[in-house]
């Protein structure tokens, strides 16, 4: 049986794939720093920490290499926003996104690295965002992170590659996730009740709509099955809903 690991495995994108890789028969290992609830899966792990803090992810992979011997998958799925202008961006606030959104992910691919390689053939998958190629205002410091992860994801392609592991990021845009909900008074979308916001998002993609967390979840079982996506590594996919294809003066 081909175990997971999934970082911000208590949010909607997280909760989303965590019940998708078990009903394809995965061991599902989840970590976030809020509580999961009750129902996660009986044949999985849950780990309450927060992976912005290095001691954490430390014994986060303490208990992992207790669970399981290999790693088929790692999920990079943590993240937090600041929403915020630039120039009332405290340093705190800077290092707090940096250090969640892309210090955690080098570091826990150094300690993942010796049970992907275990498996014989193993995917990363980092979860960067549209941010990392196109943003808006008041969202610097996620957008940082978010380009930054892209360039991790290429680097690590390229240095795991005679390991077998494959390395990719996956690029949603407007998912309906609590995240996306509390980001919407940044004002970008206007400001009426939150299913108008909603709304005059779902207008600026090409579908017309937003997008679902499953909808996401099976883009990331995509590029973690080795089977399905076998000849891909160091690449940014992008699931937006064609919101990125449109010019921004149409």
């Amino acid at each position: 049986m081909k175990t997971l690991l999934i970082t911000g495995a208590a949010g909607g994108i997280g909760r989303a794939t965590v019940q998708l890789f078990t009903e394809k028969g995965w061991r599902v290992i989840g970590v976030d720093r809020a509580d999961f609830g009750a129902d996660f899966p009986s044949t999985g792990l849950f780990i309450k920490s927060d992976i912005a803090r290095p001691e954490d992810v430390q014994a986060i992979f303490d208990k992992v290499r207790n669970f399981s011997e290999s790693l088929a998958a790692l999920v990079n799925n943590a993240a937090m926003q600041v929403a915020k202008p630039i120039i009332e961006t405290t340093v705190d606030e800077w290092d707090a996104v940096i250090n969640a959104n892309l210090r955690s992910v080098f570091l826990g691919v150094k300690l993942a690295h010796p049970l992907l390689k275990a498996s014989g053939g193993a995917a990363v998958v980092n979860v960067s965002s549209v941010h990392a190629i196109q943003t808006s205002t008041n969202i610097a410091a996620y957008a940082a992170s978010k380009g930054g992860l892209l360039a991790l994801t290429r680097a690590m392609a390229i240095e795991f590659a005679p390991d077998n592991i494959r390395v990719n990021a996956i690029l949603p845009g407007a998912v309906d996730t609590p995240m996306l909900r509390a980001g919407l008074g940044r004002g970008h979308v206007g400001h009426g009740d939150m299913q108008d916001r909603l709304d005059n998002l779902a207008r600026k993609t090409v579908n017309g709509r937003i997008g679902q967390p499953q909808e996401i979840a099976s883009a990331i079982y995509f590029l973690a099955d080795n089977e399905q996506s076998s000849f891909m590594t160091g690449q940014a996919m992008v699931v937006d809903g064609g919101a990125t294809a449109r010019l921004s003066t149409e």
